[in-house]
Formats: structure tokens, sequence, C-alpha cells
């Protein structure tokens, strides 16, 4: 018998923390024939909440769609979860909070991105899926290289 205390991760809610949706030009952007561009930027945090082994994590999608110089529609989705780990080491910490949780959250969020964009009048845009380990092991390189503290992911 060991006495250490073994690993525990559980999903306790997962849950919209933020949406935002911007159809700057309606009515006139459904009348035109024009085909948006899109562009797509993610983001993803963790944090330590008060009580103890509770963490929450938050997957940020961002989808900008633009016809020329003007915007179609803009929608922000934050996609939180918290999440009760506990009995991990400290230096496993940060790549189960910036690959793990972010791996459970991006679905919802990308269902979140797509009926919103449904529900705001257009066809619904469906993200392709995203590899958080590798953003993950970018953002590492890139905070040694500069010998920062802690990992913030974003893409």
């Amino acid at each position: 018998m060991s006495d250490q205390q073994q690993p525990v991760f559980s999903i306790d809610k997962i849950y919209v923390k933020d949406l935002s949706l911007e159809v700057p030009n309606a009515p006139q952007v459904f009348l035109e024939q024009a085909q948006p561009q899109l562009e797509v930027q993610l983001a993803s945090s963790g944090e330590r909440l008060p009580q103890d082994g509770l963490y929450e994590v938050v997957v940020t999608l961002t989808v900008t769609a633009k016809a020329g110089d003007k915007t179609v529609f803009l929608v922000e989705a934050a996609q939180a979860g918290i999440f009760t780990i506990s009995g991990v080491p400290e230096q496993d910490l940060d790549p189960v909070l910036g690959i793990a949780c972010p791996n459970i959250l991006f679905p919802y969020a990308r269902e979140t991105i797509a009926s919103t964009i449904n529900r705001a009048g257009f066809p619904a845009v469906n993200l392709a899926p995203v590899n958080f380990e590798a953003i993950y092991a970018q953002r590492l390189q890139e905070q040694q290289a500069q010998n920062g503290p802690r990992i913030e992911i974003a893409h």
C-alpha cells in the first residue's frame, strides 16, 4: 500500500460563462450574396478556486465573419467548467488545466458557437477540432524562452 493519494479528476459543472453576438450590418447583410471570410480565435485559461481541489477552466472562442470590410457577424463564447482535481503532482497540474480540461470543454464551445450563429440567421459554422496538446507545447516553449512563471494558453 502506498501513502500517496490516488489522483482524482472529475467534471463538476460545464456552463456558458459569457456569450455575445453582434450582427452590426443587419438587415442589409442578409440581402447581400458575398461569401464571408471567417476568422477564429481561441484562448484557454485555468485558475484555482478558493475551495480545495476545485479549478475553473475557460475556453473562449471568437468567430468573426467579414465580407470585404464589413463585419457580417461576430460571436464570442466563453465555455467554462469547474473541475475537481486532487492528488495530482503540482508539475502535472498545468498540463491537466491546459490540455485535458480544454479538450473536454471545446466540443461544448463549438456547439454553442454553431447554435448561436444559426439562431442569428446564418448557416451554422462547424469548427475543426483543436489539438490543445500542440497549443500547450507551443506556449510552454514560448514561456521557457521568456522565463515566465505561469502558462496562459491563447491561440
